[in-house]
């Protein structure tokens, strides 16, 4: 068969094929236009609508920030009250992560004027199970650090319950329960917790240089005062 026939024939198939995937697209088009525009427009809505999210998480964040920042500010200066009616505003409505920030922050500002109300306001803390374990966790020391003079025997065991392998919190819990063994006299009770810390790989720096200070204590027992 002659080239030119072949390429005729080639070009009247191209053609033919052409037109009928026109031909399917015109009718798809007929039977779904309805449904694509549809699902556009909700794609379309949606971006905008996750946009506009997005732009009002920042606004309340920022709003949040300012409110807290306020807040400090005003206990800085002096005006408790005022801080704690602002802050108490921003632990009932504003955004989450600044809402327990805000409670924290009054809970110690609390304790400025009674350890024991802070105390307590960090034990409610501490029992929000909405709260993380490690904001428990933290709250519980705080609660306890309040309570180291005036109850050491609701501290110590709070304090003691904080010291596992684990514990966020265990250098800190251990530093308190070595000082309070300081404080009371029972140096040998002070040297295990003293060594606890020592022995921790994971002690922080700041902690650890604090350490030689304490075995000195220790390791001196107590002082004999004589006249």
């Amino acid at each position: 068969m002659p080239a030119t026939v072949l390429e005729a024939m080639n070009e009247f198939f191209r053609e033919v094929d052409e037109e009928y995937r026109r031909d399917r697209i015109a009718n798809f088009w007929r039977r779904y236009s309805a449904l694509v525009v549809g699902l556009l427009m909700l794609i379309v809505v949606g971006v905008g609508g996750w946009r506009y999210w997005q732009y009002a998480e920042r606004t309340k964040a920022e709003s949040a920030a300012a409110q807290y920042q306020d807040a400090v500010a005003l206990a800085s200066g002096g005006d408790g009250e005022a801080a704690q009616k602002s802050l108490e505003t921003l632990a009932r409505s504003g955004p989450e992560g600044y809402r327990i920030l805000a409670q924290f922050r009054l809970a110690a500002e609390r304790a400025r004027n009674s350890a024991e109300e802070g105390a307590a306001a960090f034990d409610a803390l501490a029992n929000n199970a909405a709260l993380s374990p490690n904001l428990q966790d933290l709250a519980r020391l705080r609660a306890a650090i309040l309570r180291l003079d005036a109850a050491p025997d609701q501290a110590l065991p709070a304090l003691e319950r904080l010291v596992t392998p684990s514990g966020v919190y265990r250098h800190s819990a251990r530093e308190m329960l070595g000082l309070a063994a300081l404080r009371r006299g029972d140096f040998e009770l002070a040297g295990k917790w003293f060594d606890q810390i020592a022995a921790d790989r994971e002690t922080p720096a700041n902690l650890r240089s604090r350490l030689e200070i304490y075995a000195g204590l220790t390791a001196g027992g107590p002082v004999q005062i004589t006249q």
